[in-house]
């Protein structure tokens, strides 16, 4: 692995990655890859067996390691990717990121790492010193430092990196889902996004290239417990941006999970009942270029991964 963030700005930054990329979830891989430059993405998903991948950082997440590979693999070949090499987006389970704040970091990396290691040392339930960790600096002053860090269970990378390369391919920047959703935010101005998975809800404030929260909540099984979780998950965010900005939000970009239609924000806004909020799809699904049905993923974490590529 080069890197989790691997130069991805929350915005963009052109030929910082790869121009293919897939998203790894229980309910299968989203497979999407750049024709060329100034070329819109195909895009394909290839469903997985139930039970086949369970994310997470306790325990083994591929439980059937042949299987998530041949979904990969099924899904890159549909998208006729231009390298081998592959922005790997993961689920949030999966990383940890903090926003974390130093008087001062090292400038070489090979300086930085053990001081962000020593920081994370206690922060984290895993082994840190063998995890995957990289960092990007969000703003620096004289004596003030914000770094964003994201971290995962060495074991774990080590997983995904596997069934990337038994499928054929070369894992060149990993990523979790949200992060790379956020790559794909077109704007300066700040904005609220939400990210549900079948496992998590993260939410985010991102405010031109500053990152001001991501937070990310295991759901419960209960299907009520779980409504509930998630209508507080989004009142604590509205409530942090209006303390942080002034003023509340009006929108809200959606990055996760629907219901299988055309929209999963408006699928989002129906189930937790949003009405102070719009709520807008981070990625809107195309009217071209989809390869096969894409399931009920939302294209933002491939789309962000993508964002920028050579």
């Amino acid at each position: 692995m080069k890197s989790i963030l691997s130069k991805v700005k929350l915005g963009t930054e052109p030929g910082g990655r790869p121009p293919v990329a897939v998203e790894v979830a229980p309910q299968g891989v989203l497979a999407a890859a750049s024709p060329g430059l100034g070329q819109p993405p195909v895009y394909s998903f290839e469903p997985l067996p139930a039970g086949a991948l369970a994310p997470g950082i306790a325990e083994t997440n591929i439980k059937t390691p042949d299987a998530v590979a041949h979904a990969i693999r099924t899904a890159l070949g549909r998208v006729s990717p231009r390298t081998r090499s592959l922005t790997l987006v993961l689920p949030d389970t999966v990383v940890r990121v903090f926003v974390l704040d130093f008087d001062s970091l090292p400038g070489k990396a090979a300086e930085a790492i053990p001081v962000l290691r020593f920081r994370l040392r206690k922060m984290i339930p895993f082994d840190v010193e063998h995890a995957g960790l990289s960092y990007q600096i969000l703003s620096e002053k004289k004596d003030e430092c914000r770094v964003l860090a994201a971290v995962l269970p060495g074991p774990i990378l080590a997983e995904y990196e596997a069934a990337v390369r038994q499928a054929g391919f070369e894992p060149g920047a990993v990523l979790p889902s949200s992060l790379a959703a956020l790559a794909a935010v077109d704007s300066m101005e700040a904005v609220l996004t939400a990210n549900l998975s079948g496992l998590a809800l993260t939410t985010a404030i991102t405010n031109g290239q500053d990152l001001l929260l991501y937070r990310t909540l295991d759901l419960p099984e209960d299907p009520s417990q779980r409504l509930l979780e998630v209508q507080r998950g989004i009142a604590v965010a509205v409530a942090y941006y209006e303390d942080r900005l002034g003023a509340r939000p009006r929108q809200l970009q959606y990055a996760g999970i629907g219901a299988g239609g055309n929209s999963p924000a408006e699928d989002f806004a129906r189930w937790i009942g949003a009405s102070e909020l719009t709520v807008a799809d981070l990625a809107p699904r195309p009217a071209t270029g989809a390869a096969t049905p894409l399931g009920n993923l939302s294209l933002a974490g491939v789309s962000g991964a993508l964002a920028g590529a050579a």
